[in-house]
């Protein structure tokens, strides 16, 4: 049997099907699995501004738990991620705190969870006592200490409402508390919620405090994100540049008024003795530089002013002259 010889047709038929398969090959290897259970339903950019606002709370927090506890208070944030209501639960502790917060204007709760290990300490400052002092506790919280805890809750959700004031007039109002979070059904339970973590730490005692605001909130107030930003870079401008010019205005500048000489041989500077005299070609009526921290700035005349030299300002100078 004799060998049959490719056409020129069938062997660009075999290159092309051999770089469509190595194509697929890539694609699949690059391609990652998507839970459908989990859809990403926050923009990155949202995210973002989320971390902005909850880095405004924690400054607030900090000075605001300093003052109501009369201790020094550090609070840190440690994360702002996109979680399911159910991961949301699983990452809480069990006995814990939970407060139902009702956000509106919109129709959805939100949570504010407060770790035992912080809870306890904060109740025993309240009460006059040490957190120095406080040995570890596991048992749930009771009703009259929930009753003491309310005020503290209180501080927290005005800081975040003052946070959230730049996107959303919002009022966070307490519904009720829950200590087992794994019996919560506020939110089906693949809902996506934005979860911010955040540290507080009082002495050698430490603790987390976790934020859910509900996938529905931040859908609503997409555009306010936007339009946030638009705002400041345009209205806000001008309240910027005084703002910055009030903290700078105070600053010292180095100003030269600068007589710009003729070039000299470095043998003719070596030779220079006492006596000699430099003449420099430039006219005395001509206006001379002045430099503000070695840029030049503005031109001007020497002058005389109360029996000493001066330097009369003249047009400034186009840098891109």
């Amino acid at each position: 049997m004799s060998a049959r010889v490719l056409s020129q047709n069938e062997i660009d038929n075999m290159f092309q099907q051999t770089s469509a398969n190595a194509r697929r090959s890539e694609l699949a290897r690059r391609a990652q699995p998507y839970n459908f259970r989990r859809p990403d339903r926050i923009a990155k950019d949202q995210l973002r501004s989320i971390y902005k606002i909850a880095e405004r709370e924690t400054r607030s927090l900090a000075s605001s738990l300093s003052a109501y506890l009369r201790a020094y208070v550090v609070v840190n944030l440690v994360s702002v991620e996109q979680l399911s209501f159910t991961e949301f639960q699983q990452v809480l502790p069990s006995p814990t705190v939970v407060a139902t917060i009702d956000a509106q204007p919109f129709d959805s709760n939100c949570l504010l969870e407060l770790n035992p290990t912080m809870i306890f300490p904060m109740l025993e400052m309240l009460l006059g006592g040490s957190v120095s002092a406080l040995t570890k506790v596991e048992r749930e919280v009771t009703e009259i200490e929930q009753s003491i805890l309310e005020s503290i809750f209180k501080v927290m959700l005005r800081d975040l409402k003052e946070a959230w004031k730049g996107i959303a007039a919002i009022d966070f109002h307490i519904n009720g508390y829950e200590t087992e979070s794994q019996l919560m059904q506020i939110l089906a339970p693949n809902e996506a919620i934005v979860a911010v973590s955040i540290e507080i730490r009082i002495g050698e005692v430490s603790g987390m405090m976790n934020i859910g605001i509900p996938s529905i909130i931040i859908k609503m107030l997409s555009h306010k994100f936007t339009d946030q930003w638009t705002i400041r870079k345009t209205e806000s401008t001008e309240e910027d540049t005084r703002r910055v010019f009030s903290r700078v205005r105070n600053s010292k500048v180095e100003m030269d008024v600068r007589l710009r000489g003729s070039n000299l041989l470095l043998k003719d500077l070596l030779n220079l003795k006492v006596g000699d005299v430099l003449s420099f070609d430039y006219p005395a009526n001509k206006p001379v530089s002045v430099e503000l921290n070695g840029k030049l700035k503005h031109r001007c005349n020497v002058v005389v002013s109360n029996k000493k030299r001066a330097a009369k300002m003249l047009d400034p100078v186009d840098p891109a002259a």
